[in-house]
């Protein structure tokens, strides 16, 4: 069978190998950087994605960085404690209002930032803020399709190759 693609006639098969390939490549470079973001930090993914958000935006509310790093303020707390027990980050509580939590860099983290690597989370985010809604939709739907032929629609949410789960939000309705 043939189908027709934007430009180029091709085959299921060449179809399936491409995505397949492309799945690999995705995978590969997040596994690398994941690596390497270990070996030069002693930082997961995830923490070292943390660390370069408040290095950016800090002194920054939890809730607000949650917000950044598209994740559950549960899972950013969890991640902010692991951060702080390492001193790389440090606390404030809000004199005007004790809810409020800020999150900023300690010299120890801000130093660590300076050497620290790319993180695969940050350009994913980075590079799907830059893409227009029409086809995010289509991402999504691509995406929400893959895991259901995978069976996966139940599994918790996972961080890439860390082994916190982003809890509290609701599951997308898969399709």
């Amino acid at each position: 069978m043939r189908m027709k693609t934007g430009f180029a006639t091709v085959s299921e098969n060449e179809l399936i190998a491409a995505i397949t390939d492309d799945l690999r490549r995705v995978f590969q470079v997040v596994n690398e950087h994941s690596k390497r973001a270990m070996r030069e930090t002693g930082l997961t993914g995830p923490q070292l994605w943390a660390i370069k958000v408040v290095a950016g935006h800090g002194p920054i509310r939890i809730s607000d960085l949650a917000r950044r790093l598209y994740l559950h303020n549960a899972t950013v707390v969890g991640i902010v404690d692991r951060l702080e027990a390492q001193g790389m980050v440090a606390r404030t509580r809000s004199t005007e209002d004790r809810r409020v939590v800020t999150v900023a860099l300690t010299d120890k983290g801000r130093e660590l930032v300076t050497r620290a690597p790319e993180v695969a989370q940050g350009l994913l985010v980075g590079g799907l803020e830059n893409i227009p809604p029409e086809k995010l939709q289509t991402i999504s739907e691509g995406l929400k399709l893959l895991v259901r032929i995978l069976g996966a629609q139940n599994l918790p949410p996972q961080l890439i190759l860390s082994p916190e789960v982003n809890t509290g939000r609701r599951s997308r309705k898969q399709a």
